[in-house]
């Protein structure tokens, strides 16, 4: 295949997506239950063809360029809407078709949603979700990336408040819309600035801009900082940084399992990924903010992210709850990865991401199972309930245990391959990894033992964590009891071959790796975006010879003997502290630690739409001095 004919398949992969959303929106009313399913299942698995020869014929140090409507730039300046996919860009945008297909595939009998007006109206939405986190993953202009992250967004607070009945929905629904929509308008503030600034609105365009505007011996100004801080903000309150992150447990709760598969198993690390190449693009040059300083921010956004995340998920009983709150104890850890900015530090990230994207996934998949079978996801109320539950049982522990790093699951071998490269920067920074990795997994496997096993005493109430209950949930199929429908239980099993696939495939963390080390190659994004240097010619050997040694040095991603080791250091961390938890009298009240400590982080969630507005400030204010102090 040609380049030419590489780049067709850019505007294809966000194509077909939109264009079958509207075919469904149109046709649902009248097809079939079972033909609405048929077609919108045959137009994800050609999105996801469409990705995967994308993903092969994309050289693993190079990009793919499409200029659609042929309006190339033109002296480094352009006016056209131009799509850039990588490997690390296309990867994730297969990642999202994948999971797409396995939640239309799960999603076959979970709903019972009648033929009509509204008919197909579900499918439908979560193929124009497909559409928008593609075009983000693959867009190469940043007004275009807030577009196709508005449009992802917009379809997330339909598909969140999907069971319009019940006001729960709703409101989780409105919490998640208007934090996400604040960060919006203020990364629309930010584009705004950088736009004034270099007269530029494609992320290569801006980069080269900035970098020609620099003046020698003089730094970033307030400006500068001020535009980095907003556009971020977007990407941040998606990937759920702390203190972004209030919205995703509320709209986890209340959200139809289906779709907390894609929200926790790919929206929010699109959120990371967009953080990561703005600041690379755009931001990485001589005119733009010095790594020390960023580094060293988001590192410390990523370890309060990764803390927070784990601790508040070990509190939770309530099972969509836990599972967000892990979400956000993960993407901690992925933002440490990339705010390495190093290709190490960046490919066990995308490792992780993989693997992570088919645990979580499947757990949430699992979940809806107990939804389906009791209306329940309270982890006491289930106490035993779901022993005759054997398979998904014994795939929820092995879920959670991938969660925690076991090897060989991918999610163990991206945490240790992010682990060795964090080690090399902070000698304390494993220890976060190892913590977080047995907190999250150490919950959900004491969920599993205590619902599926009926494993330890009886639980008891205790005033302070009675707000985690999950009972009373509205059931998300209409005949709860039923027999289980094949595809609740296989949709999830294959999940976890997939994630366990990206820890014994050597391929894929090599590909990732490769992608990775090119992602890196600033000089060669721009190059390749523009189709010229973007340097003068005194500065163009030694820019060579930097691009040349990046594009070289592809990191090892995979299997050590220390990240097997505590890979297995976590999990039985996990073991140890599920085990414990299980056997621990119900009659003991809490300590003072948790009453000094967690109780007030705990009280920080308080559900309150004003108080995740403030938070928002507070964060971004933050992120300001940070910066400015580093300067």
């Amino acid at each position: 295949m040609s380049p030419s004919e590489t780049s067709d398949l850019l505007p294809l992969a966000v194509a077909i997506p939109l264009l079958g959303a509207a075919l469904l929106a149109v046709t649902g009313r009248w097809l079939p239950r079972s033909g609405r399913d048929a077609l919108a299942t045959a137009l994800a698995a050609a999105d996801l063809g469409c990705l995967a020869l994308l993903w092969a014929r994309t050289d693993p140090d190079g990009r793919a360029v499409s200029w659609l409507g042929g309006w190339l730039p033109r002296g480094g300046h352009g006016v056209g809407i131009v799509l850039v996919a990588d490997r690390l860009g296309t990867g994730l945008a297969l990642l999202a078709a994948v999971l797409v297909l396995a939640v239309l595939g799960y999603a076959w009998r979970y709903f019972d949603e009648p033929s009509g007006e509204h008919g197909g109206m579900f499918p439908a939405l979560v193929l124009l979700f497909e559409a928008g986190m593609c075009g983000f993953a693959l867009t190469g202009d940043l007004f275009d990336a807030f577009v196709f992250f508005e449009l992802m967004g917009a379809v997330a607070y339909a598909l969140t408040g999907y069971r319009i009945e019940d006001p729960r929905p709703l409101h989780g629904a409105l919490a998640f819309g208007l934090v996400n929509s604040t960060a919006a308008y203020l990364s629309l503030l930010g584009i705004g600035l950088l736009y004034a600034r270099t007269g530029e609105l494609g992320l290569a365009q801006i980069g080269a801009e900035l970098d020609r505007l620099a003046v020698p011996g003089h730094g970033p100004d307030a400006l500068l900082v001020l535009a980095f801080v907003l556009v971020l903000a977007g990407p941040l309150v998606k990937a759920a940084a702390t203190p972004f992150h209030f919205w995703l447990p509320d709209a986890h709760a209340v959200a139809p399992s289906p779709v907390c598969m894609l929200l926790s198993g790919v929206m929010v690390e699109l959120g990371v990924y967009g953080a990561a190449r703005i600041h690379r693009v755009v931001f990485a040059g001589p005119g733009g903010l010095p790594d020390p300083a960023v580094r060293g921010t988001l590192l410390a956004a990523g370890v309060l992210t990764a803390l927070v995340g784990g601790v508040m998920c070990w509190q939770q009983r309530h099972l969509k709850r836990m599972l967000a709150f892990s979400t956000v104890g993960h993407v901690g850890l992925f933002l440490i990865g990339t705010a390495l900015l190093t290709p190490a530090g960046l490919s066990g990230a995308a490792v992780y991401v993989a693997g992570h994207a088919g645990a979580k996934a499947a757990l949430f998949g699992l979940t809806g199972v107990l939804l389906d079978r009791y209306g329940s996801v309270d982890e006491h109320g289930l106490h035993g309930r779901a022993r005759g539950l054997r398979v998904p049982g014994l795939l929820f522990v092995l879920g959670a245990l991938a969660l925690a790093g076991l090897p060989p699951f991918g999610t163990g071998l991206g945490k240790a391959v992010t682990e060795e490269a964090a080690g090399h920067r902070l000698a304390w920074l494993p220890v976060v990894f190892v913590l977080v990795s047995a907190l999250t997994g150490g919950a959900v496997l004491r969920a599993g033992l205590r619902v599926f096993g009926g494993l330890g005493a009886p639980p008891k109430e205790h005033p302070e964590v009675a707000d985690t209950t999950g009972e009373g949930e509205e059931p998300e199929v209409r005949a709860p009891g039923r027999r289980l429908p094949p595809p609740m239980v296989l949709v999830p099993g294959l999940l976890l071959a997939g994630c366990l696939a990206v820890g014994v495939l050597p391929g894929v963390g090599r590909a990732l790796a490769a992608g990775a080390a090119a992602f890196t190659d600033r000089a060669g994004c721009l190059t390749d975006a523009l189709g010229q240097p973007t340097v003068p010619a005194t500065a163009m050997t030694a820019t060579a010879t930097t691009t040349a040694a990046t594009t070289a040095v592809v990191p090892e991603a995979w299997w050590t003997a220390s990240g097997l080791g505590l890979g297995l250091l976590s999990a039985l961390v996990a073991v140890a502290f599920a085990t414990a938890a299980l056997h621990r009298d119900p009659r003991r009240g809490t300590g003072g630690l948790h009453r000094a400590l967690v109780l007030p982080l705990r009280r920080l969630h308080s559900g309150l739409l004003g108080d995740y507005v403030a938070w928002l400030t507070v964060g971004l204010a933050a992120l300001v001095v940070a910066l400015s102090a580093q300067l």
